[in-house]
């Protein structure tokens, strides 16, 4: 073949945040956009409405001299305030940059210095972490509460402390926004920094526009025009997993929850709003589902739910799927993938199998979203086959997959392949069936390898938390002298409830693991370590237990094989 590649004749139009605010306003001016407030009220708004005051954000950037690819941070809940800076700063060609205040003021001003961020809006629920550390973050060059002005704390002791209200209307709502090429950077989020110092993904805008139109699609979220959405993940984390980019593409409802996300305000949310779609980490909705338990309580609208963060324990899908009627998409991704990675929903072939079945399948975390390669490597790098046994350190690429971070944090991160092409190593372990259905069996750090095999933690977590009595479990491998290494699963039990630790151990006879991969020993524990995302911390279940010793490694109970 010779000659020049003969290119189409269509339009070259750049994939910019700031078009989708453009069309949630034209199309679907009158969406409602509802947020409990960290004041305590319910606030109403519009789609159009958050077009108006987006561009006030865009023109208070410019009169308060941020540079183009200026970083703009936030220290916010879930609101319509976060969701106006989420087009006024990327739409203007700055760089939203989402901060986790979960984590220690230490981190988060190291984080402040290391993006360089110009401007940091925050809740003023927050206010102490920001007194914490602004002192710190030479680069901050305007403080702003998310408030109404008359709100503003006068004896904050940060110097030049502004408004939200005050500061954007002072300003025209009058904006052209600027077009410029899709790969500029649109917004960054750190990751949660478990080990070593955080490292942030830079997105750029058309890396968001192309997630966002994969998370409305029907095999994924499913988003449309007639639902109404409530992100309870949040919007430090990870973009709230891409939803309010999503839910201006499809010109949802939008129900924004605040710093209310205990089980009681949720439902009442949930009910008050008519909302169809949730989205959330397990341990928000093991909340919500004690509280309706307790109460006797139902969904009336509510007919979906995606779940990630961590892996949905089986017995958290049937209580969603089969008590209340709800449809449980198991998610997974990082915040190197935009986040989405994966999403469970049945093909048609599933949908005549018995429920058991169909259940054996949501369980996985789901099929590849249009845009994301992945594929599981043995130990020298080789491909593994996709038949749902083999094993392997799971690797993925696509358009909204990071190459590097920000600064060259980590260096290059990337491995390459036979081809030379890059991909990114997530750090799970991880099978693949021949229907392409994705199934987490662990993160590398944590997998538990016993005698030469290998044990799922998570297999071993979702059986105890399948336990009335058990309120929370991590599984973690301690030293034995044969085996290497043999499961113990650490426990929090229910208030009110019992539990000894044969009667757990009883509990896993017949369940859809090996003899030999039963836990040695249960732990009874108070609490066990949270990170910043809601994510069990087993380095530090691991420092927790740091003097725990098998009860008689001499003569162990079990043997492999």
């Amino acid at each position: 073949m010779s000659g020049p590649a003969l290119l189409g004749l269509m339009q070259e139009q750049p994939l910019l945040i700031s078009s989708l605010i453009v069309f949630a306003e034209r199309h679907h001016g009158d969406g409602e956009i509802v947020s409990r407030r960290v004041e305590g009220d319910i606030h109403r708004t519009s789609w159009a409405e958050i077009a108006r005051r987006s561009r006030q954000v865009a023109n208070a950037l410019d009169a308060a001299g941020v540079a183009p690819s200026g970083r703009v941070g936030t220290i916010a809940w879930n609101g319509y305030r976060h969701l106006e800076l989420y087009y006024g700063v990327s739409g203007a060609g700055r760089v939203l940059h989402t901060l986790n205040p979960r984590l220690h003021p230490d981190q988060v001003a190291w984080i402040i210095n290391h993006a360089e961020d110009d401007v940091l809006c925050f809740d003023l629920s927050f206010l102490p972490l920001v007194q914490a550390v602004h002192a710190r973050c030479p680069s901050v060059r305007q403080w702003i509460a998310l408030c109404d002005a008359d709100r503003l704390p006068q004896d904050s002791g940060i110097p030049g402390l502004l408004s939200y209200e005050a500061w954007i209307d002072a300003c025209s709502d009058r904006y052209d926004w600027p077009v410029f090429d899709e790969n500029t950077a649109s917004s960054m989020c750190y990751t949660s920094g478990t080990t070593g110092n955080p490292k942030a993904a830079l997105y750029s805008h058309r890396s968001t526009v192309l997630h966002a139109y994969a998370a409305a699609l029907p095999d994924a979220m499913g988003i449309s025009s007639c639902d109404s959405v409530l992100p309870v993940v949040p919007m430090f984390h990870v973009n709230a997993w891409g939803i309010p980019y999503a839910g201006a593409l499809t010109g949802c409802k939008l129900v924004f929850p605040g710093p209310a996300l205990d089980g009681k305000s949720v439902h009442d949310l949930i009910e008050g709003e008519g909302v169809t779609f949730a989205a959330g980490v397990p341990t928000v909705w093991q909340m919500l589902l004690a509280h309706m338990e307790a109460g006797g309580l139902r969904f009336t609208a509510l007919n979906r739910t995606v779940i990630g963060g961590a892996a949905c324990p089986p017995s958290m899908l049937r209580a969603f799927r089969e008590r209340y009627g709800v449809e449980v998409l198991h998610g997974w991704g990082m915040t190197e993938m935009s986040p989405l990675g994966t999403v469970c929903t049945l093909k048609k072939k599933h949908l005549a199998w018995p429920a058991e079945q169909q259940l054996a399948v949501l369980q996985k975390q789901g099929r590849a979203l249009f845009g994301v390669q992945m594929k599981i490597v043995g130990e020298q790098g080789e491909d593994l086959p996709w038949d749902g046994k083999a094993c392997g350190d799971l690797l993925v690429r696509g358009p909204w997959i990071v190459r590097e971070y920000f600064k060259g944090e980590g260096g290059n991160p990337l491995v390459r392949d036979a081809d030379g092409a890059g991909w990114f190593p997530t750090g799970d372990v991880a099978a693949i069936d021949a229907d392409g259905y994705l199934q987490i069996t662990d993160r590398s750090k944590d997998v538990i390898k016993s005698g030469g095999e290998w044990i799922s933690s998570i297999d071993i977590e979702n059986i105890a938390v399948a336990h009335p009595a058990v309120a929370m479990a991590a599984c973690i491998g301690v030293s034995h002298p044969k085996w290497d290494e043999r499961p113990i699963i650490a426990v929090v039990v229910r208030p009110g409830a019992q539990l000894a630790k044969e009667e757990l151990l009883d509990f896993y006879r017949g369940k859809t693991v090996a003899k030999w991969q039963v836990p040695d020993d249960v732990v009874f524990v108070e609490s066990i370590p949270l990170g910043a995302t809601g994510k069990m911390l087993k380095t530090g279940l691991r420092e927790q237990l740091r003097d725990y010793r098998l009860p008689d490694v001499t003569a162990a109970t079990t043997t492999n094989g």
